[in-house]
């Protein structure tokens, strides 16, 4: 039976990479999309949240097939000190937990909510496929993605609600920014040993898995990762290649950890997850970019 495409969708961090592609892709189709922000409204769209300690009056998601909530601070702003780890939780659960409490109120007319999570759920795990069945790793990021989801839940047993574990996306604002500037000046290279494994994923296919968990019947947790296995050389070379630069400082762990500090380093640059894209494969989804080098191409242009 064909899927039944959203009319309405209201999103929670609209503004950011992943949140504006998934908006503007929505309106192509015609869906109605509107945006909760912090600020004063300056659009008929938009409706102001997260004022204070308030709810969010239910009234503004009724009706809407879906609700997706993609709030959180960058992972990618160093160093993380006491407090930005304090952030780090703080702006994923409270955004989370204001949602659920709106979906849980409308009881039986709740829509969907589709929330973010991460695949740094599942930690550094090598050897080992990951699923969506996979136990949590640990972590300072898995502690943030098991109290993340566990808000989520909190939007009870009338919901359907969907998990969206997202890897790393290769786009120049997502997991290629930091490495551009290094990689154009042509001191890039292998981040310690450089076989660790490196979820990823597109862009185009991050938001293409958003909506066909939207309209579909998936709940719980949705690996948003690429089809086909890539290490941390494997994207470091990709886009060394792409932009015709070499790729072949190696750079110390020890130097890594004290630029950037042991927490960070170890949840996202030494991190080892093979994670699969299990439910996706499972509910028919077919990705666009199967190869980090796909991702890669699609989101860098080649050098001249």
């Amino acid at each position: 039976m064909p899927e039944t495409p959203a009319r309405r969708v209201v999103i929670a961090g609209a503004s950011g990479l992943i949140g504006s592609a998934l908006a503007d892709s929505l309106r192509n189709d015609g869906v109605e999309v509107v945006s909760l922000v912090r600020h004063a409204p300056s659009a008929p769209h938009e409706r102001q949240w997260l004022q204070d300690a308030a709810p969010l009056d239910p009234d503004v998601i009724a009706g809407a097939d879906a609700v997706v909530c993609l709030n959180g601070a960058s992972i990618g702003h160093f160093p993380w000190t006491p407090s930005y780890k304090s952030t780090l939780l703080w702006s994923r659960v409270t955004p989370t937990r204001t949602l659920a409490a709106a979906v849980r109120a409308l009881g039986d007319d709740a829509p969907a909510l589709v929330n973010a999570s991460a695949t740094g759920f599942y930690g550094s795990q090598p050897g080992v496929e990951l699923t969506e069945s996979s136990p949590r790793g640990r972590g300072l990021l898995v502690d943030i993605c098991v109290d993340w989801e566990a808000a989520a839940r909190d939007a009870g047993d009338k919901a359907r609600v969907a998990l969206l574990r997202t890897a790393p996306v290769v786009h120049e604002q997502g997991v290629l920014k930091p490495l551009l500037l290094l990689t154009k000046l042509g001191i890039s290279g292998p981040i310690g040993r450089g076989t660790q494994v490196w979820p990823w994923i597109s862009l185009d296919d991050e938001v293409r898995a958003i909506r066909h968990v939207i309209d579909s019947d998936i709940d719980g947790p949705v690996n948003l990762t690429g089809p086909t296995r890539a290490t941390a050389n494997d994207l470091g070379f990709a886009l060394a290649r792409r932009m015709n630069r070499p790729f072949v400082l190696r750079a110390p762990i020890w130097g890594v950890k004290l630029a950037l500090g042991t927490d960070a380093t170890e949840a996202l640059l030494t991190s080892d997850a093979d994670v699969k894209p299990t439910v996706l494969n499972e509910t028919g989804f077919s990705f666009t970019h199967r190869t980090v080098e796909d991702a890669v191409a699609s989101a860098v242009p080649a050098a001249g």
